[in-house]
């Protein structure tokens, strides 16, 4: 992890579950003599993150229906701070757009609370804009950083959003993986297994179909990105996604050099996890 992610160390249960209380049935001690939970229990999961949030990142309160993606913060965190070490704020006030910023509104969320930055936090799911506004609106600073704006245009991912007049130091995106609901299935079982966990028939962290899948995966979700973004080229700084599958990245970078535009992997491993940052921006 970034070196300064407060993640780093192991949790604080005392903290977290003096933070929120639903957590302590969750927690036990481990063969290693550790505190932990049980990570194959969705319950356990977003108990846990929302304790995260409430006893870190100053959160009031923090809800997401039963079956949503309960996204894990330290991970979230951390490629906030990366941001953080790439951009080169134009104004006094740093402007982030989130790409498909879900019910969680996770990294619109921590980009407020971590640093102060205003961001707009945008999707193709109306279900999920009503979830993460209902979220923001929880925490009294959040509400006053974050926008969250639905994308009538499914098929646009900037146009329709970035006005003609706007200004951002950079935008982020977590893409959907996988390409169909059996590969997110998979996914999960595989991510169990790394954590020496019973393979289930639902997935731990959640997730809607719209949040874990997209025809082509997130390959050809990510090619859509950077072609559409030359649009854009003069009114953001960065543009980043993560890219979960190393093998995607030679065919994006031969997309990016064809456009001219200099790009950046950032790296980065959270335990077993191991994904990356591509970033890129049109200099000239």
């Amino acid at each position: 992890m970034h070196v300064k992610n407060i993640h780093n160390k192991p949790y604080n249960f005392s903290k977290l579950t003096a933070a929120n209380p639903a957590l302590k049935p969750y927690v036990f001690t481990n063969e290693y003599h550790k505190e932990s939970v049980n990570f194959a229990l969705p319950e356990a999961v977003f108990e846990l993150n929302k304790a995260l949030l409430m006893a870190h990142y100053g959160l009031v309160d923090y809800q997401l229906p039963v079956g949503y993606l309960c996204p894990p913060v330290p991970s979230r965190a951390d490629y906030l701070w990366h941001l953080k070490d790439l951009i080169t704020p134009k104004f006094n006030m740093v402007k982030g757009l989130d790409i498909g910023v879900g019910a969680n509104a996770i990294y619109s969320i921590l980009g407020a609370q971590l640093f102060g930055w205003q961001m707009l936090g945008v999707d193709t799911n109306e279900k999920s804009v009503q979830l993460a506004e209902h979220n923001c609106l929880l925490t009294p600073n959040v509400s006053k950083l974050v926008t969250i704006r639905l994308q009538n245009y499914p098929g646009f991912i900037f146009k329709n959003i970035i006005e003609p007049d706007n200004y951002l130091d950079f935008t982020m995106c977590n893409p959907p993986f996988h390409s169909s609901p059996e590969a997110a299935l998979k996914g999960t079982n595989r991510k169990l297994k790394n954590l020496n966990l019973q393979a289930a028939p639902r997935l731990n962290f959640g997730g809607q179909a719209h949040e874990l899948w997209c025809n082509g995966g997130e390959a050809l979700f990510i090619k859509r990105m950077i072609k559409e973004s030359v649009q854009f080229s003069n009114q953001v700084g960065w543009f980043t996604t993560l890219v979960s599958k190393a093998a995607h990245l030679p065919k994006l970078i031969k997309q990016l050099e064809k456009l001219k535009a200099e790009h950046r992997i950032i790296n980065m491993e959270q335990g077993q996890k191991i994904t990356r940052i591509l970033a890129w921006r049109f200099t000239t």
